[in-house]
């Protein structure tokens, strides 16, 4: 029987990941959900990639103020 919202670890992985790059549509935002009911360690990896993201974000708005002349 095939689950179309049901997704191994690695699926959510790229989907986490993907949705850096694009808006995903709503069965995957739904299955990457349901997935987080059954699964510590997906919620973990998406919590990091978000971390990262923030990071990442801070970083390019210091650049930034530094190639500007502003700071240093």
């Amino acid at each position: 029987m095939n689950y179309p919202f049901r997704r191994t670890c690695r699926e959510v992985a790229a989907l986490i990941l993907a949705r850096e790059d694009r808006a995903l549509d709503f069965p995957e935002r739904l299955s990457i959900l349901i997935h987080f009911l059954v699964c510590k360690a997906c919620p973990n990896f998406a919590q990091e990639v978000q971390v990262m993201r923030s990071a990442l974000n801070n970083w390019r708005s210091y650049s930034e103020r530094d190639d500007d002349g502003l700071s240093g």
